[in-house]
């Protein structure tokens, strides 16, 4: 384990997108957590997103996860790159040559992905903590740790995320390849979600909007075992979830995500022995 760590250490410390995409990323990450404290004004309306309260815990596990899991793409050009680089400059042919086998090229992956991964969540779960701490109006042991369990969704969401474009770069083999890979499969899941929740509301037409909420919370649909969108439904719209709360009068209860947890699993697993299954099959 230690050999592969240095190993692709090496790799990406001279790999100039290594470099530049984490700066990004970090540095993004650390001006939308704190973006609650800074006032913005849209015509004679001033809003502050902390006195909104989503700086509160538990509300602010949902509100940090989701706004940086927004930007986990920028994490996923480290990985979609330097996993491409290896087919275009020869370097997998050329590691295989020297004894590293393809069993070990996938390990040496996914343990970049697992670095990558818990260095995010730590990161979010200690600023959240920090924001949290300061900022919301309760600190007690119950709040704080109410809806922490956002965090590991996080962590499986990004590890769910990873492994697809670990999966479609050894597929694909070229960075622009993948990147158009990642946006078809986007836009059909979404066109998928969009005719099944049609034919959801079709086949409820006459129902109150408390009841509908809770029938599209426990209905079976196949739109939650797609690979983007069952790990998007790990960490829901924290906006959308305070919106339908208005709507329903403070009555709406958030419930756990299962299935979604479940095919975000599923998907890594088939992600990783997918990988593993081309890499052998494939005359590199």
């Amino acid at each position: 384990m230690i050999r592969l760590l240095q190993l692709e250490w090496l790799k990406n410390l001279s790999y100039k997108p290594f470099k530049i995409f984490s700066v990004i990323y970090f540095t993004v990450l650390i001006a939308l957590l704190f973006i609650g404290l800074v006032d913005f004004s849209i015509g004679n309306f001033t809003i502050n997103l902390k006195e909104q309260g989503i700086y509160n815990f538990p509300q602010i596990w949902n509100f940090t996860t989701w706004i940086v899991g927004l930007f986990k793409i920028f994490l996923g050009c480290i990985i979609i790159f330097s996993i491409c680089q290896e087919f275009t400059n020869r370097m997998f042919k050329q590691n295989t040559i020297d004894g590293l086998s393809r069993k070990e090229f996938i390990f040496s992956k996914l343990l970049t992905i697992l670095i990558f991964t818990t260095f995010s969540t730590l990161f979010v779960l200690f600023v959240s903590l920090y924001l949290g701490y300061n900022y919301s109006e309760k600190t007690s042991f119950n709040l704080v740790t109410q809806e922490i369990y956002f965090i590991p969704n996080y962590f499986i969401k990004l590890f769910t995320f990873f492994t697809l474009l670990m999966f479609l770069s050894i597929v694909l083999r070229k960075s622009m390849f993948v990147f158009l890979g990642i946006f078809a499969l986007w836009f059909l899941e979404q066109v998928f979600n969009v005719l099944e929740m049609k034919v959801f509301y079709s086949n409820y037409p006459n129902i109150s909007n408390q009841e509908l909420v809770e029938k599209v919370q426990n209905e079976f649909m196949w739109s939650k075992f797609l690979p983007l969108e069952s790990t998007s439904g790990l960490i829901p719209n924290p906006m959308m979830r305070l919106q339908i709360a208005e709507m329903l009068g403070g009555k709406f209860s958030f419930q756990y995500p299962t299935f979604n947890l479940v095919a975000s699993l599923l998907w890594t697993t088939l992600f990783i022995l997918a990988s593993y299954w081309i890499l052998k099959k494939r005359d590199w």
